[in-house]
């Protein structure tokens, strides 16, 4: 079996934590290519620019030739089949995400059989981290440090931690 198996790993990433990394490093021996894709919630208000939060996670996997930053809006099954992805990537840090991301897998698979949700499971150390946490920490001028991969950090710093 040769066939390619391309996924999108979608997500705000406002900003990108050291979480997502466990979970985007854990998945890539699964597939031959994985797009970080950064969603645009016009019903959110992001704390990152999408640019920032694109050279962000770049930045982070800069030696990684599986990995691609794409941004979209809509549905996220909507984008993958329009871009020929076949599965879509979710961390799972407790029961709660599970319950959630299930209903949309199940949503996704009956608007787009053809696309199949993998599920990995939070490394228990990161399992608290999130990013409208770590934005909160941001926001109100606590030390982020520790949730945030260093290169993303480097680029939050020099842009006078973009708030």
């Amino acid at each position: 079996m040769n066939e390619e198996r391309i996924a999108l790993f979608p997500g705000s990433f406002d900003p990108i934590t050291i979480a997502h990394v466990d979970i985007l490093s854990r998945a890539l021996p699964l597939f031959s290519k994985v797009y970080v894709g950064v969603g645009l919630n016009s019903n959110k208000k992001a704390l990152l620019s999408r640019e920032l939060r694109e050279e962000m996670i770049r930045a982070t996997f800069q030696d990684e030739k599986k990995v691609e930053v794409v941004s979209y809006e809509g549905l996220t099954v909507a984008f993958c089949s329009r871009i020929n992805v076949s599965y879509i990537l979710r961390g799972i840090r407790s029961t709660s995400d599970f319950e959630y991301e299930k209903a949309i897998s199940q949503m996704n698979h009956a608007m787009h059989p053809e696309i199949e949700s993998v599920f990995i499971l939070s490394n228990p150390g990161y399992s608290a981290i999130s990013s409208s946490i770590v934005r909160d920490i941001l926001r109100y001028g606590g030390d982020a440090e520790q949730f945030i991969p260093k290169p993303a950090l480097e680029i939050l710093t020099a842009a006078g931690g973009a708030l």
